[in-house]
């Protein structure tokens, strides 16, 4: 019942903005309006929040694992138009899911370029640069973050393999409109999914996708000499064998012996990728 009166009101407030509603109203400069929700997480203005697992009048911030449930970036109330509280005197979090806010992002996933879309890092309510694997963004960067400024920190994020990666954070404006992933189904550079996730399964990493295509160029090229050698090893000795079927012996140890080596080039083919991925 809550949820629906709440949802009456924010559609009246943005047909009648000039009206006084039963609610606390802020002037400020940014676009859109900000909903309160009561939290019990320590949340930042700029931290990326989700609503909480069997409360949606509850948030906290945004992980990996509930990127499903993102909502939109926790600012004052003071830097939206209109802020729309319960009157609760729980702790309150004001939550803007349209217009232009200031986001903490991270350089996880590298340097932020201004349209990149952004979406949830390895630090909890943090934003980065979006990849393939994201399935929500928040919106798209108003600006470009390389990871030096003033107003920076750094966080330190342990990688699938145990090394560890130095991320810096700060804070970048973000036209922020929750959406479904655009770029999902396509990697790094327009990867095709596949190929992105196989590629970063190996190499624990995200790929170039020049390396990508070398790598796919190389593994075609020695499957196709190794099938050749096979297939012809295999085809020349049954030839052999029909014409002379005492020289069967012999011809079995040719043909093993084209075998081996054509499983050999192909494990060759196969490191090579590897390195290629993995270098």
């Amino acid at each position: 019942m809550l949820t629906a009166v709440r949802s009456a009101v924010l559609c009246l407030v943005g047909s009648l903005l000039a009206l006084v509603l039963p609610v606390s109203v802020y002037a400020a400069t940014a676009e859109g309006i900000a909903q309160s929700y009561t939290t019990d997480a320590t949340i930042r203005q700029g931290m990326i929040v989700g609503t909480a697992a069997g409360n949606t009048g509850k948030v906290e911030p945004l992980t990996t694992g509930t990127v499903s449930a993102m909502l939109g970036v926790a600012i004052s109330a003071s830097d939206a138009p209109i802020a729309l509280s319960d009157g609760t005197t729980s702790a309150q979090v004001y939550v803007a899911t349209n217009g232009r806010y200031d986001v903490l992002v991270s350089n996880q996933n590298g340097v932020i370029h201004q349209g990149d879309y952004i979406s949830i890092s390895a630090l909890n309510g943090i934003g980065m640069k979006a990849a393939d694997s994201e399935a929500v963004v928040l919106g798209r960067a108003a600006a470009n973050f390389n990871g030096s400024g003033t107003g920076t920190s750094t966080a330190t994020l342990k990688q699938g393999d145990g090394s560890t990666q130095a991320a810096v954070i700060g804070l970048l404006p973000v036209d922020v409109a929750v959406t479904a992933n655009p770029a999902s189904g396509h990697g790094i550079g327009d990867l095709p999914g596949f190929l992105q996730i196989a590629s970063t399964a190996i190499a624990h990493k995200t790929v170039d996708p020049a390396r990508v295509y070398i790598s796919l160029a190389v593994l075609i090229l020695v499957t196709i000499i190794a099938g050749s050698m096979l297939y012809s090893g295999v085809r020349n000795a049954l030839i052999s064998i029909g014409r002379n079927p005492l020289a069967k012996r012999s011809v079995f140890r040719g043909m093993l012996q084209v075998v081996l080596t054509s499983l050999i080039i192909f494990l060759i083919g196969l490191f090579a990728v590897y390195l290629l991925l993995r270098l």
